[in-house]
């Protein structure tokens, strides 16, 4: 009954979304994301060794695949901010995560190539 309440939240969310062209708040798609989402695939920030990413995390919900990247505020903090992405395609994720022939070393410039123009449009 939750998950069937759930949904419906969310659906009269888009219909709202739609007809008054009002978005839905960055944290509540977060929550939603990370409370009802498949966890798929994590790259921490030790594997990723990068000043600015701290870890990225692939989350699936109804077939659609979501990153979730904490994101240092600058390359000395151990603050982060939480960023949502949406509509990653897995050739991007995997890209991003394993690198391609003549690819890059650098996580942080994969993460430019392939993630960061998928920011989800929410206030």
């Amino acid at each position: 009954m939750k998950k069937q309440l759930t949904i419906f939240t969310i659906i009269l969310l888009c219909f709202i979304v739609k007809t008054n062209g009002q978005s839905v708040s960055c944290q509540e798609l977060h929550d939603f994301i990370v409370e009802e989402g498949y966890q798929s695939s994590t790259v921490s920030s030790y594997t990723m060794n990068s000043s600015w990413l701290k870890k990225v995390t692939k989350y699936t919900y109804n077939y659609k695949n979501f990153v979730v990247a904490e994101i240092k505020k600058n390359e000395y903090s151990y603050q982060t901010n939480t960023y949502v992405f949406c509509g990653i395609s897995d050739y991007n994720w995997s890209q991003f995560k394993y690198g391609g022939y003549g690819e890059s070393d650098s996580y942080g410039e994969r993460f430019h190539k392939y993630i960061f123009d998928y920011q989800c449009n929410c206030n």
